[in-house]
C-alpha cells in the first residue's frame, strides 16, 4: 500500500473521531459505519477517492457550507407555521431525556388531536 492511501485513511479515520454522537439514536451512530467500512482490508477505493471522502467528512464537520450558504429570513418561519423549526429543535433538545411514558403519551397525543 502506497504512503498517500494510508494518510487518506488517517484522514478520514481522524475526522470520524471527531464526529459527534448522535443522542436521538445512539444504538446506530454514523461513524461506526463509516469506520467499519474504511478499516476493512480490502477497501476498493482509489488514493484520490480516499482523500475526496476524507475533505467531505471535514468540511462537514466545520460546518463549511452552513457558513457558505446561510439560511435566514422567511425560510426560518414558513407563512403556514411560523414557529415549526423553533418547535423542531425543542423536539430534538427534549427527545434524548424523555421517559417511556413521555413518548408513549407523545404517541397518543399526536394520534388523537382534538382542535
Amino acid at each position: 500500500m502506497s504512503r498517500p492511501a494510508v494518510s487518506a485513511r488517517r484522514l478520514v479515520l481522524r475526522a470520524l473521531d471527531q464526529w459527534p454522537t448522535d443522542t436521538i439514536r445512539p444504538e446506530v451512530q454514523f461513524q461506526a459505519v463509516l469506520r467499519k467500512r474504511f478499516e476493512q482490508p480490502g477497501l476498493a477505493l482509489s488514493e484520490e477517492e480516499q482523500l475526496r471522502q476524507a475533505n467531505a467528512l471535514h468540511s462537514l464537520l466545520e460546518n463549511r457550507y452552513k457558513r457558505a450558504y446561510p439560511i435566514t429570513g422567511s425560510l426560518l418561519e414558513p407563512k403556514s407555521n411560523p414557529a415549526y423549526f423553533v418547535d423542531l429543535l425543542r423536539e430534538l433538545k427534549e427527545a434524548p431525556n424523555r421517559s417511556f411514558l413521555d413518548r408513549i403519551w407523545l404517541r397518543i397525543k399526536g394520534k388523537v388531536r382534538l382542535q
